[in-house]
């Protein structure tokens, strides 16, 4: 099974649109290599333009080259998207709902090594705040390239979260994308597993796992965080007794949270929530740390079971 980074295939999606679409511009924060935006230069260095350590700056620029009529791609590792630039983002781009789509990779504590500071926790929660914003995350480089090309046909600003370490294929070439709409991987029942980016595959191994011992369990991923897909929400809730949310994110504000609010105003069902729970990271090895804060296939197992 390959295994690709979503921030690989941002960079190939990049290639292809600076292609198709000569309104495509990207811009990038002195980390082109690193995010893969640098792909795009490679097509058209006159539409490419590395801003220097000033996310903020960025932001603004990619909010005027928007207002010009551009499709402005802005990228940087998402603890500096979303919170050197957050006043930028909301002001500039959220407010007067410019075209400006938000590609931060390196999100999540499997960026490893690079610890608590580096390791963005909070941009699920940041960026579905913005009113106007759309939030999406990937699980794999299929569903990353399309929710990348997508996002250039979606009106108004995007945020996309895109990983540093590669992940499994969940999906294949033939993958298509539909705005605000979930997907049922595995169909189970009692339990429903609602996993979003990298924990998708983790939740996929989990019902593997938990099918052994003859525990069946739902997966359903869900790349679209806003707006999210409350018709499969309620249907899950209506059809489950638990649901437990899958996210490299802190518990507040992100999937977790955003699944409760639909439930509690459609079809109220106790939902359990995997992720940070509310604690910074530490340096270590993304597995190692996956591991410790209970971001793994063995943590959603012992979950489940615990459910039961």
């Amino acid at each position: 099974m390959a295994k690709v980074a979503t921030r690989v295939a941002y960079g190939d999606a990049l290639k292809e649109l600076m292609v198709e679409n000569k309104n495509v511009v990207v811009l990038d924060a002195d980390l082109a290599g690193s995010t893969k935006s640098g792909e795009a230069k490679k097509v058209d260095p006159s539409r490419h333009f590395d801003m220097g350590i000033a996310e903020g700056n960025m932001m603004s620029v990619a909010a005027g080259l928007a207002a010009s009529g551009k499709i402005a791609y802005a990228s940087t590792f998402a603890m500096f998207a979303t919170g050197r630039g957050f006043e930028q983002i909301r002001n500039s781009i959220g407010y007067p709902q410019l075209n400006v789509k938000i590609c931060a990779s390196h999100a999540g504590i499997s960026v490893g090594e690079d610890g608590a500071s580096h390791q963005c926790i909070e941009d699920i929660a940041l960026m579905r705040s913005i009113p106007n914003m759309k939030v999406f995350v990937p699980c794999d480089q299929y569903q990353a390239k399309a929710i990348v090309k997508a996002v250039a046909d979606i009106a108004g600003p995007c945020y996309v979260r895109l990983g540093r370490g590669a992940v499994e294929d969940v999906y294949d070439e033939n993958y298509k994308f539909e705005l605000g709409k979930g997907k049922v991987l595995r169909e189970g029942h009692k339990i429903a597993l609602v996993a979003t980016g990298m924990m998708v595959q983790e939740a996929l191994k989990a019902a593997d796992i938990l099918a052994k011992e003859d525990i069946s369990v739902t997966v359903v991923d869900m790349p679209c965080i806003k707006p999210i897909d409350e018709e499969l929400i309620e249907e899950i809730a209506k059809s489950h007794e638990i649901i437990i949310t899958c996210e490299e994110h802190n518990v507040y504000g992100g999937l977790g949270s955003a699944v409760s609010e639909v439930t509690s105003k459609k079809s109220p069902v106790r939902v359990e929530m995997i992720g940070m729970q509310d604690t910074f990271g530490e340096s270590g090895t993304p597995n190692e740390l996956l591991a410790k804060y209970g971001l793994n296939v063995d943590h959603i197992v012992e979950k489940v079971k615990e459910c039961l």
